[in-house]
């Protein structure tokens, strides 16, 4: 099997999406740590390997592939058994792909990178009241999204549900999921927790997010 290397860091929503799909896939992989904070992404040699020098970043035998989105789909369709992960029945491939896009743009973009950027890179630690209710909003969507149905896209697991739980799971360093309101999102979260590889592929990263999040005392305004 060919080497594949991965690299990035825990607290990244998008990297942990991927280090699930390679847990499901049971792919062995390497890690490389990359030191954000020390600008290490900037680098000549990280630029040449992703020109938008963001995380995750796949290398594969001397290929370097970039976005979690593309990484994930990639994974699956070249090393996966089956296609329960990303269909192949179009119909149900549109269903995944509309799901990785919301994550894409509603809630990584407009939730969580539009306060982590200015929190954690310029130091705005007063976040405008409107990301708040922007949060909110992506709950309302996940749980529509959810109703009668196990998983994001349908009734089977997917790299939908990779994408999405490692940023929703984020996003509650700064608005927390009200079980109360948001109940088959809640049971959803539960069931990919009783994944086997759940633990060391994005709870750990999300707990490594909460105490940098932490940190920052951050606050919203009124």
């Amino acid at each position: 099997m060919v080497k594949l290397t991965l690299y990035g860091v825990d607290a990244s929503p998008p990297v942990r999406a991927v280090k699930l799909t390679l847990a499901a896939l049971n792919l062995p992989y390497d890690f490389v740590n990359v030191n954000l904070a020390g600008r290490e992404q900037l680098s000549p040699e990280y630029v040449k390997k992703n020109p938008q020098h963001t995380v995750p970043t796949l290398e594969e035998d001397g290929h370097f592939i970039w976005d979690s989105h593309a990484i994930i789909a990639y994974l699956v369709s070249k090393y996966a058994d089956s296609d329960s992960l990303y269909p192949k029945d179009l119909l149900q491939r549109a269903v995944v792909d509309q799901r990785l896009h919301f994550e894409t743009g509603v809630v990584f973009a407009d939730g969580l990178r539009s306060i982590t950027k200015p929190l954690l890179f310029f130091n705005q630690k007063v976040i405008p009241k409107e990301r708040h209710q922007a949060i909110v909003e992506i709950y309302d969507f996940v749980e529509t999204f959810l109703k009668d149905q196990d998983y994001i896209a349908g009734n089977q697991l997917t790299i939908a549900d990779f994408s999405l739980v490692s940023t929703i799971t984020s996003l509650e360093a700064f608005v927390g999921i009200d079980r109360a309101k948001y109940v088959r999102t809640s049971a959803w979260i539960k069931r990919l927790e009783q994944l086997p590889y759940y633990e060391e592929s994005n709870a750990k990263g999300v707990r490594e997010l909460f105490a940098i999040i932490k940190q920052t005392n951050f606050s919203f305004a009124s």
